[in-house]
């Protein structure tokens, strides 16, 4: 694991509360939810596609399940988790809108980290160069990338809004710390913890 996902699971645990239920959706290999199991003692389930994976979280003694995102959570009652964690993998939904709506349905608060594309690296790489960003945050080549919906910080923000949820927390993560200054620019990701917009009285 690089030291920046350790950082951004270490600062995903903070927005959790002990002893709650958390969805993980795409967990891929488990390293989140077995970190959020050790140390907030959470009830953790998580979800993923790839059959390896699933294989990987088993051998860790996690609870998971085989299924696809695109799908949407039929399959889990309304309000049945605290948290529903989305790590990494919005940018590789179909239809993000979809997903979100069905994380908001099913958990208390969700939980959202995705790249920021809005990094001024990538702008740099677009401006000067006309090419599509590759680096360390963004790897993939733009022919053979499964991130189909890139956003920036402030896109993100503005789907939230459109969606009626509420920006509950916000941590900015240049590499392996965070920033309060500059958040559109020079953060490489975002995450987000937001809930329903309602009246809470």
């Amino acid at each position: 694991m690089r030291m920046s996902e350790r950082f951004s699971y270490n600062e995903i645990a903070r927005f959790i509360q002990p002893g709650t239920k958390v969805l993980d959706l795409g967990c891929g290999d488990g390293e989140l939810l077995e970190l959020l199991i050790s140390t907030k003692q959470v009830q953790g389930r998580g979800v993923d596609i790839e059959e390896a994976m699933i294989i990987t979280c088993i051998s860790r003694g996690l609870s998971v399940f085989q299924g696809n995102l695109e799908e949407g959570l039929k399959d889990y009652p309304s309000k049945t988790y605290d948290y529903v964690i989305l790590n990494q993998t919005l940018q590789m939904i179909h239809n993000p809108v979809f997903l979100l709506k069905e994380m908001t349905r099913v958990g208390k608060q969700i939980i959202v980290n995705f790249p920021n594309f809005g990094h001024i690296q990538n702008r740099l790489q677009l401006a000067l160069l006309g090419k599509m960003p590759v680096n360390k945050n963004i790897p993939y080549q733009w022919y053979d990338t499964p991130n189909i919906h890139f956003c920036t910080r402030s896109d993100f923000i503005r789907l939230a809004t459109e969606l009626g949820l509420r920006i509950v927390d916000e941590i900015a993560i240049a590499g392996n710390r965070k920033i309060s200054l500059g958040k559109d620019l020079f953060a490489t990701q975002i995450c987000m913890l937001l809930e329903d917009n309602v009246d809470k009285s």
